[in-house]
Parts: structure tokens; sequence; C-alpha cells
């Protein structure tokens, strides 16, 4: 996966959301331009090449508040916003690393 790739899909506005991330969206108060700022400024920690549906992976970034989260995509055939959620500390080193 790359990232570029990805961001491009973004800032064309050419991706759609999982109905499971409009859930977690709507409970974890994170809005779309939130997640467009994470991909924008962000960068892939994992690769999941063999996931359920699609490869997919896990991106960290920051909005533009400065407020870290993870948002799963996937792709091919299209950028699909799988879930997004912020790092918990106890479970990552700084966002990026798994404890």
């Amino acid at each position: 996966m790359n990232i570029h790739i990805i961001q491009e899909y973004v800032q064309r506005r050419q991706y759609k959301f999982s109905d499971h991330a409009v859930k977690r969206m709507l409970k974890r108060s994170i809005d779309r331009q939130e997640i467009e700022d994470v991909i924008n400024s962000g960068e892939i920690i994992e690769a999941y090449p063999d996931d359920k549906y699609s490869p997919s992976c896990l991106i960290l970034g920051r909005t533009q508040r400065g407020r870290a989260l993870h948002v799963q995509v996937s792709l091919p055939p299209l950028v699909v916003v799988v879930t997004i959620y912020e790092p918990d500390p106890d479970e990552w080193i700084g966002g990026k690393v798994r404890r």
C-alpha cells in the first residue's frame, strides 16, 4: 500500500465509509474533515495484505487540532474507511508501535 495513492483518492473525495466506520465516527465524535486531515498528514504504520475483504492498512496521523487518530482503510478497488479510533496509550507506544 502506498500512502500517496490513498491521499490522492481522499483529496479527490473518491472514497467512502463502511457502516462500521460511520458508527464509530458518531460514537467517538470524529468528523469527515478530521479523517481527511489524518490521512493527508499520516503515515502507514501497519499493513494487512490478507485482510478479510481486501488489503488494508492502518494510518496514524493528526487532525488540524493535533488529535492523534488511527484510520484503517482498504484499497483496492477503491478507498474505504473501515474504522477510526484514538490509539490507546496502554496498547500503543506513541500511537505508532504496538505494546
